[in-house]
C-alpha cells in the first residue's frame, strides 16, 4: 500500500473504485435486460443474482467511503506530525498563536475558530486570535466568543464535542449558542505543566455532526503540543525581555562606573578582580580586560601588606573600612584613600569586596609644594596661583629687581640688650619690612640676621612693572619704620639702609636633601647688596638701570658712589630716592597707616 500513500495513489484508487462501481451498474442493467429476454424464452436465472450484484455494488461504495475517511485521517495525522516543530520554535507568541489557529482549522475543517489565553497576571481568559470571522466580528473581539463553552472547558480541563449545540441540554441556557445559531462545536483545553493556559475553540453554523471522535482526538493531541509551543513562546519572550533589561542595566552600570571619578575595583571571594572602572585603570596602570580574573596582588603588587590584611578583615568582619595607603611606585611616593566595603547578595551572603580608591598623590604633592612656597611667597600671592603644577622652580635666567635692606646700628644696639629683647626688637623691624614687601607683591628671599632680601619678577611672581614695585616697597618700608618709631622706646629706634638693582640673575632651588629654598644668584642681588652699603640710615639707593625704569614715577637725585669695592668700580654714579611727603601720597601714603608691630 505504500505506493498508494501519496495523493497520487489515493486518486488512482478512487479512479479504480469508480470504474468498479460503473462496471457493477452496467452489469446490473445488462442482467435485468437479459433476465426479461430469457423469461420470454422460458429460461430461468438464479433468483438472487441481481441481489448479489447489488451487494457487491454496496461493498464498493463502503470501501470508497472508508478509503476517503482513511485518507482524511492520514492527512490529519500528517498535519499533526508537522506541528511538533512548533514545540521547539523560538518564535514570538503572536506568530505561534497564528500557526496554531491555522492548524486547528486544517485538522477540523471548521467554519470558524479562535483561541483564548489566560492572562498570567490577572488570571482572566482573553481573546487572542481567530479565523473565519468577518472584520466586524474580529473587531468585536470577546463579544463573539461562546464563553459558556470556553469557561466549561477551562474549568474542567477536558475537551468538549457536541454534534448539535442547539439541541444539547447542557447549553440550553447559553444565549451565545442560540444567538449565533451554533450547530457543531469542538473545544479543547491548552494545558502546559498541568495548568490550563487557554482554550482552542472551533464551530460550524451550517452542518450538524461535522466533528466526530476522530477530530476530537486529533485536536486534543494537538492541543497538548500547541500549549507547550505557546508557553515556550511566552517564556522565550520573557527571557528576551529579561536579557534586554539586563543589557540595559549593564549599559547603565557601565556608564555609572565610567562617570565615577574614584577608582572602583571589585574582587570575589578568592580575591580575584571582577571589574575595574576607567579611573581604576589609570590608578593601577592595568586595563579592565587585563585585570579581570587576575589576583588582586597581581594587579596591585606594590601596596603595603597591611592593604591586603585590611581587605581580608573587611571580608571576615563584613564591615566597611577606610584608611590611607602610602607606598612607593616607580620611585615616587603614592598616597591613596581607600574605602573597602563587603559585597552582599540578596541572601546577605558575602560575595567579595568593593574597593573605592582615590589617588591623592598629586594633591599631597601640591600641598607640600604650597607649604614650601608659603615660607617665602606672600599668602595673597599664593592664593592667586591657579595651579601649583604651573609653577616652575627649575633653574632659570632672567631680569629681576632685587632689594637688600639692612638694619643700621645693629651691632652697637645689640650690646645693650638681653638676647631675647634684642630678638624681639629686630623681629619687629624685619616683620614691618616683610609686610611692606608682601604688600607690593615681592618675595622675601632671605633673612640674614638683621638684613632682609627680596625679589620681583622671578618665576613665582612674574611682573612687567617689577622695578616700580620694588621702589614702592622700599618707600613703604621706611614709612613702616617711621610708624614703628612712634610706638617703640627712643633707644629702640633703628633704621634701614636699602639698595635696589634691576639686572640679570639665575633663579631656582638651592640647598641639600634636608633643606631647600628658592634663591637668586648673580648680578641683581650682588649689586643690590653693594648699593645697600652705599645707603645711609633711612635712605634708598637705586642703580642707574633701575632709575631709568622708574624715573617717571618717583623722584631721585644723582650722587657719586660713597663706597666702592673690587668688581664694582664701574658704579661711579648712583641715585638716592627722595622721600615722599605725606601730601604727595594722600590716603595711600604708607606713613598714614597704623604702625606695625
Amino acid at each position: 500500500m505504500s505506493e498508494f500513500a501519496g495523493a497520487g495513489g489515493f486518486s488512482a484508487i478512487q479512479s479504480q473504485l469508480t470504474g468498479l462501481k460503473k462496471q457493477a451498474d452496467d452489469m446490473k442493467t445488462l442482467l435485468e435486460q437479459q433476465q426479461e429476454l430469457l423469461r420470454r424464452r422460458g429460461i430461468s436465472t438464479p433468483a438472487d443474482a441481481i441481489d448479489r450484484l447489488w451487494t457487491v455494488r454496496s461493498a464498493i461504495d463502503k470501501l470508497s467511503v472508508g478509503i476517503v475517511d482513511t485518507h482524511m485521517q492520514l492527512q490529519q495525522l500528517r498535519r499533526l506530525a508537522d506541528t511538533t516543530a512548533l514545540v521547539n520554535s523560538a518564535q514570538e507568541t503572536d506568530l505561534v498563536l497564528n500557526e496554531v489557529m491555522d492548524t486547528v482549522i486544517q485538522l477540523t475543517q471548521a467554519e470558524r475558530g479562535y483561541i483564548v489565553l489566560r492572562n498570567r497576571e490577572t488570571g482572566e481568559l482573553e481573546f487572542k486570535v481567530a479565523r473565519g470571522l468577518s472584520a466586524e466580528e474580529t473587531a468585536a473581539g470577546g463579544r463573539i466568543v461562546s464563553w459558556s463553552v470556553i469557561n466549561m472547558v477551562a474549568e474542567r480541563g477536558e475537551p468538549l464535542l457536541t454534534v448539535d449545540a442547539g439541541a444539547d441540554e447542557q447549553f440550553s441556557h447559553s444565549e451565545s449558542i442560540a444567538g449565533f445559531s451554533l450547530l457543531s462545536i469542538l473545544a479543547v483545553p491548552l494545558i502546559a505543566r498541568d495548568e490550563v493556559i487557554g482554550v482552542a475553540y472551533c464551530d460550524n453554523r451550517i452542518m450538524a455532526g461535522l466533528f466526530k471522535e476522530n477530530e476530537l482526538g486529533l485536536l486534543t493531541s494537538f492541543g497538548q503540543q500547541a500549549a507547550v509551543a505557546i508557553e515556550n513562546a511566552r517564556l522565550f519572550e520573557d527571557i528576551r525581555a529579561q536579557l534586554a533589561l539586563i543589557e540595559e542595566m549593564q549599559v547603565r552600570l557601565s556608564n555609572i562606573f565610567a562617570s565615577i571619578g574614584s577608582g572602583v575595583i571589585t574582587v570575589n571571594g578568592e580575591n580575584c578582580v571582577l571589574v575595574c572602572n576607567e579611573a581604576a585603570e589609570e590608578i593601577t596602570g592595568t586595563t579592565n580586560a587585563t585585570a579581570c580574573g587576575m589576583p588582586l596582588r597581581a594587579v596591585l603588587p606594590q601596596v603595603t601588606e597591611s592593604f591586603y590584611d585590611t581587605v581580608e578583615r573587611v571580608r571576615r568582619e563584613r564591615m566597611q573600612h577606610i584608611w590611607a595607603e602610602r607606598f612607593e611606585r616607580s620611585g615616587r611616593q603614592r598616597y591613596w584613600q581607600v574605602v573597602a566595603s563587603p559585597l552582599r547578595g540578596d541572601d546577605q551572603v558575602n560575595h567579595g569586596v568593593a574597593l573605592v580608591i582615590d589617588d591623592l598623590t598629586e594633591r599631597k604633592e601640591q600641598e607640600e609644594q604650597r607649604r614650601l612656597l608659603g615660607a617665602y611667597v606672600p599668602e595673597a600671592l599664593l592664593k592667586n596661583i591657579g595651579s601649583i603644577r604651573e609653577l616652575d622652580t627649575s633653574p632659570a635666567e632672567g631680569t629681576i629687581s632685587a632689594m637688600f635692606a639692612d638694619v643700621r646700628g645693629f651691632t652697637a644696639f645689640s650690646e645693650t640688650l638681653q638676647p631675647e629683647d634684642l630678638m624681639r626688637v629686630v623681629n619687629r623691624y624685619l616683620g614691618a619690612a616683610s609686610d611692606a614687601i608682601n604688600e607690593h607683591d615681592g618675595i622675601v628671599d632671605q633673612y640674614l640676621g638683621d638684613a632682609i632680601t627680596a625679589l620681583w619678577n622671578s618665576q613665582l611672581n612674574q611682573q612687567d612693572d617689577h622695578a616700580t614695585k620694588a621702589v614702592l616697597a622700599a618707600q613703604a618700608i621706611l614709612a613702616e619704620v617711621k610708624a614703628l618709631h612712634e610706638v617703640v622706646d627712643k633707644d629702640h629706634e633703628l633704621h634701614f639702609g636699602i639698595g635696589i638693582h634691576t639686572g640679570h640673575s639665575v633663579m631656582g632651588m638651592v640647598g641639600g636633601a634636608d633643606r631647600i629654598e628658592f634663591a637668586a644668584l648673580g648680578e641683581a642681588p650682588d649689586v643690590g647688596r653693594f648699593l645697600q652699603e652705599n645707603a645711609e640710615p633711612g635712605e634708598i639707593v637705586i642703580s642707574p638701570t633701575t632709575f631709568e625704569l622708574v624715573k617717571g614715577q618717583i623722584q631721585a637725585e644723582k650722587m657719586p658712589t660713597r663706597k666702592t669695592k673690587a668688581g664694582f668700580e664701574h658704579f661711579d654714579t648712583i641715585y638716592r630716592v627722595i622721600p615722599r611727603r605725606p601730601a604727595d601720597n594722600g590716603a595711600s601714603d604708607p606713613s598714614s597707616r597704623p604702625p606695625t608691630g
